[in-house]
């Protein structure tokens, strides 16, 4: 079933609640099927950067006691940006997984209270298929069936989307997932934290063709990612190299285009396999400049259409979690006043819609 089918979504808008790592978000969505894109009423977000910097990685006792910090300031912001008060809610969604059980809790705690307060339904939300919907906040969004590029810090996997709650996991991460590499990789070299954006700032500055590393698992049938390979292969590289600052742009630059173009050819691959003309890309390591512009490039020679949220909705916020969650309390999925998450949660394993 496609959005614009369902009949019973909520009248009032819907609070969205995202803690799964190192991201508060919170956002207010009021869906409007015949125009997309225009009910985002607000969205907050408060990211942890600065806190484990220090540590060159989320530290997740930290990152919950951040989230305690921040959830219900952030709440307040976004019930300001949309002139509203908690009584003109009509729901209340939020991640349940998968991510850090600490700071999974946080947000499903509070979300929990202020839904039993308020009286009015709750649900627990995939964080995965917040980021495969978060295309839907756009004007132009796609309609299955599609194939989805899910690619952040802990997945790379393709997923094949006949309708909405209807998936099936094409290929998955054997070992590091894309952003994961692009984290490890800027460390090893010595770049500041977070390592992924600082690493593809620093490639724009290398030199095409100076490094050149494999494209895992691309050498084989297969949809499934493995990246702890090339990361040796850079870290070798870059060992025996003189250690310059050209030589670090341009080992930067071999390894961004390893990933993207591994990327690149599982997708044409999913496609091909699909018969699907439609191809979503999300997650934080969307919003990678060579990748969005390597895949619209494929795209036009292949005659496929590329979809992809905004940047600021491709890493984690409350507005994906308050679109999927209007999608299910549409859907009449509202669940009990029990406070679960999933730190590991199959996505093949969500209800239908």
């Amino acid at each position: 079933m496609h959005i614009s089918q369902l009949s019973n979504l909520p009248s009032k808008p819907v609070l969205g609640v995202e803690s799964s790592c190192d991201e508060t978000g919170v956002a207010i969505l009021r869906w409007v099927p015949e125009a997309p894109g225009s009910g985002l009423l607000a969205h907050a977000l408060y990211s942890q950067v600065k806190l484990h910097a220090d540590y060159g990685g989320v530290v997740p006792e930290l990152a919950s006691r951040d989230h305690v910090r921040k959830l219900l300031p952030l709440v307040r912001e976004a019930l300001a940006q949309a002139g509203m008060t908690p009584a003109d809610l009509g729901g209340v969604a939020y991640t349940a997984g998968p991510g850090l059980v600490g700071a999974l809790l946080v947000g499903a705690a509070a979300a929990r209270a202020m839904a039993w307060a308020l009286d009015v339904p709750a649900i627990g939300v995939h964080h995965m298929e917040g980021h495969l919907l978060a295309p839907l906040l756009e004007a132009d969004p796609p309609k299955p069936p599609f194939v989805a590029l899910l690619v952040s810090g802990g997945h790379s996997m393709l997923v094949e989307v006949a309708a909405i709650g209807r998936y099936r996991i094409l290929g998955d991460t054997l070992d590091d997932a894309a952003g994961e590499a692009f984290d490890k990789t800027a460390k090893l070299m010595g770049l500041p934290y977070p390592g992924g954006p600082a690493l593809a700032k620093l490639a724009e500055q290398g030199r095409a063709g100076a490094f050149r590393f494999s494209r895992p698992m691309t050498d084989r049938p297969g949809l499934d990612f493995s990246f702890s390979g090339l990361k040796t292969q850079v870290l070798l590289a870059w060992q025996q190299s003189d250690q310059s600052e050209q030589t670090r742009a341009d080992v930067a630059r071999g390894f961004e285009e390893a990933i993207v173009d591994t990327l690149v050819i599982k997708c044409r691959r999913a496609l091909e396999a699909t018969g699907t003309g439609r191809l979503v890309i999300a997650g934080g390591v969307g919003a990678n400049k060579r990748l969005r512009e390597t895949l619209a490039a494929a795209g036009q020679q292949d005659g496929f259409r590329t979809y992809f949220p905004r940047l600021q909705f491709c890493t984690d916020n409350g507005a994906m979690i308050a679109l999927a969650g209007a999608i299910r309390l549409a859907a009449g999925q509202g669940q009990d006043e029990a406070v679960r998450v999933a730190p590991r949660w199959d996505l093949q394993g969500l209800q239908p819609v």
